[in-house]
């Protein structure tokens, strides 16, 4: 019986993986940040009488509190970064949890929505009660539309670009 010998995977064989997971999660990260803050800024001045920089004053005001709405541009800059800081977040925890639990990458169009809902109920209902952001009651027709938009700008687009991409790696 022939002996064979394996020989260790080269270097630019171990990093395409990893590069690939990287550039799936920036695209899916930008994508999705992107859709969701061009969202609000597009629907809630028209609906709440607030302005652009307001809506990224009050992410800001996570940090700062009221004081991020005297803040001008910067702390209008300072949540918007934020913002895709945290988009950064939900995108790196379903490419982990995608990763682990295979099926969540069959049906993107279900699984997606039921993403966006997920990250609505804890930035709602644990990340914002934690914060410095005023408190006020839930309503229901500003939930419901603040779940609609994560699960179509948020979940949607991430279980869709980091499914296709994991579903790629794993017929190879």
């Amino acid at each position: 019986m022939p002996m064979t010998t394996r020989t260790a995977p080269t270097q630019s064989r171990l990093a395409a993986p990893k590069r690939g997971a990287l550039r799936t999660i920036l695209f899916a990260w930008i994508v999705a940040g992107t859709l969701d803050v061009g969202t609000a800024v597009t629907y809630y001045p028209l609906t709440a009488n607030v302005t652009a920089r307001q809506i990224l004053q009050g992410i800001a005001s996570g940090v700062l509190g009221a004081q991020a709405f005297q803040g001008g541009n910067a702390t209008a800059a300072l949540g918007l970064g934020l913002h895709y800081l945290i988009a950064f977040i939900w995108t790196v925890f379903f490419y982990f949890l995608a990763s682990n639990i295979r099926a969540l990458t069959r049906r993107p169009l279900i699984v997606g929505p039921l993403y966006g809902t997920f990250v609505w109920l804890v930035m709602n209902l644990i990340v914002l009660p934690l914060s410095h952001v005023a408190h006020r009651p839930l309503r229901l027709q500003p939930s419901i539309v603040g779940a609609i938009i994560l699960m179509i700008c948020i979940g949607t687009p991430i279980a869709t670009i980091v499914g296709r991409h994991l579903s790629a790696n794993s017929r190879r």
